[in-house]
């Protein structure tokens, strides 16, 4: 058994994760690149991430990971359904919501924390929409977003993760859930990772 394992198993007694959303911002590509890496093709749980990106332009996020795993990566369609081994990607200039029958929308509403897509908006409504069922990751980055919807996550029972600042390329996004809240784990990357591969 994995020390991650043994610490799941120490810690309360969490029910089953049915989605992951993360979050991450400046640094994000390097650590999300360690987190996905090497997932495969039956993984089974859904992975919404939200990367801080410019709103104009393609991001190519969805070919750049797609190099790095073997579940289905691709940037979300306004109104599909979310399915199982599938990464999903909010797309530049739209918020990313959960809708409670697990489908997925595209908002331009104002930005949130100066973002959008906002990693708080993803959270929050996916705290609504799978309650205790849900794990947040929040990863690196450069201002708050992430911090409150992370705690809404807690809140609500999920499970949450945040990436030990020690490591994070800009330490200021992890110090901000932490600032909030105790998370049921503080971790490297590379923990991050072996957690997801418990999860599944």
């Amino acid at each position: 058994m994995s020390s991650v394992a043994r610490a799941i198993l120490r810690g309360k007694r969490q029910p089953p994760v049915d989605a992951v959303v993360i979050g991450t911002s400046a640094g994000g590509l390097e650590a999300l690149g360690v987190v996905l890496h090497g997932l495969p093709a039956g993984f089974r749980l859904p992975l919404l991430v939200v990367q801080h990106v410019s709103a104009q332009g393609p991001t190519h996020l969805a070919e750049i990971f797609q190099r790095k795993t073997a579940m289905q990566v691709k940037e979300v369609d306004d109104k599909e359904a979310v399915c199982g081994g599938t990464v999903y990607f909010a797309a530049p200039g739209y918020h990313l919501l959960v809708e409670s029958d697990h489908s997925l929308s595209l908002s331009q509403d104002d930005a949130v924390n100066f973002s959008r897509p906002s990693i708080d908006v993803l959270f929050e409504s996916a705290a609504d929409a799978w309650g205790p069922n849900l794990a947040g990751v929040l990863l690196t980055g450069a201002n708050e977003d992430g911090a409150a919807g992370l705690e809404a996550i807690h809140r609500g029972g999920g499970l949450t993760v945040v990436q030990d600042p020690a490591e994070a390329a800009v330490p200021t996004m992890p110090r901000a859930a932490l600032q909030r809240f105790a998370p049921e784990h503080i971790l490297p990357l590379r923990d991050i990772h072996r957690l997801l591969r418990e999860l599944e």
